[in-house]
């Protein structure tokens, strides 16, 4: 008899409410500035008043669930943006019970060393030749000085699962993260290639507060398998009324 795999019963994955530094981003590309207007770190970026909005409104999609079917474990990046938004998600009533929300550094934004602040044009303009060795390595293994590429932050995310599968085996856990960190776990979750996980990149950016969910159920050897079930889900959004957005993250260079 095949033994279960250790993984939660269900996995959400939700990328925090629209920040400050989207908006920033958006206003930097539209007048095609070389740098981003915010002065903070990137840890310390709040969300935006819309970005409240959306977290309040995810938090209480979650909280309209069946108890039975609701969060159990809350995990979040230390990222100001994402606390903000797992701390709504709480606050609504969106877990079961009370449990606790636990903070992993593991979850965190990719880091983009001197890529930081800077629009692509920024980026073309300050370091012409790193811009492009990145165009010739691609995004998924290009690591900017003093910063991470895509298999970097898989690297830390495979850490990460393993505690979750060590920890919250059969428990129902949703992780609220970034961008990066739902497509690097996406990539993990269904062993995809650095191709497939790129092509889902191009096709949309991920929404602020859109929700993906993984199921993990038993095959036919009793093994289990992650189970996409929902994708770059914006319904709560659309029930509240609070608008959708999918503006990339603040420092993320060019696509």
């Amino acid at each position: 008899m095949a033994v279960r795999q250790n993984w939660p019963e269900r996995l959400w994955l939700v990328r925090h409410g629209q920040s400050e530094g989207n908006v920033a981003r958006e206003a930097a590309d539209e007048a095609g500035l070389p740098m981003i207007a915010i002065e903070v770190r990137d840890v310390d970026v709040p969300l935006s008043e819309l970005g409240h909005r959306q977290a309040e409104a995810t938090g209480r999609w979650f909280a309209s669930l069946p108890p039975n079917e609701r969060p159990e474990v809350i995990l979040s990046s230390p990222y100001i943006r994402a606390r903000q938004t797992a701390e709504a998600i709480c606050k609504a009533g969106g877990l079961e019970g009370s449990s606790r929300l636990v903070i992993d550094e593991r979850l965190r934004e990719r880091e983009f060393g001197i890529f930081d602040r800077l629009t692509t044009l920024g980026i073309r303009e300050k370091y012409p030749e790193e811009a492009g060795h990145r165009a010739r390595l691609g995004k998924f293994y290009h690591r900017p000085p003093g910063g991470e590429s895509w298999a970097d932050v898989i690297l830390r995310l495979r850490s990460a699962l393993n505690t979750i599968n060590l920890h919250y085996c059969n428990r129902r856990v949703l992780i609220v993260c970034h961008q990066v960190v739902v497509l690097c776990m996406r990539y993990i979750l269904e062993e995809l290639e650095e191709a497939e996980i790129l092509r889902i990149d191009k096709q949309a950016d991920i929404l602020n507060c859109g929700i993906c969910t993984y199921d993990f159920d038993p095959n036919e050897s009793g093994a289990c398998v992650p189970m996409l079930a929902m994708w770059n889900h914006g319904a709560p959004l659309e029930a509240e009324g609070a608008p959708k957005t999918s503006e990339p993250d603040m420092m993320t260079g060019t696509r």
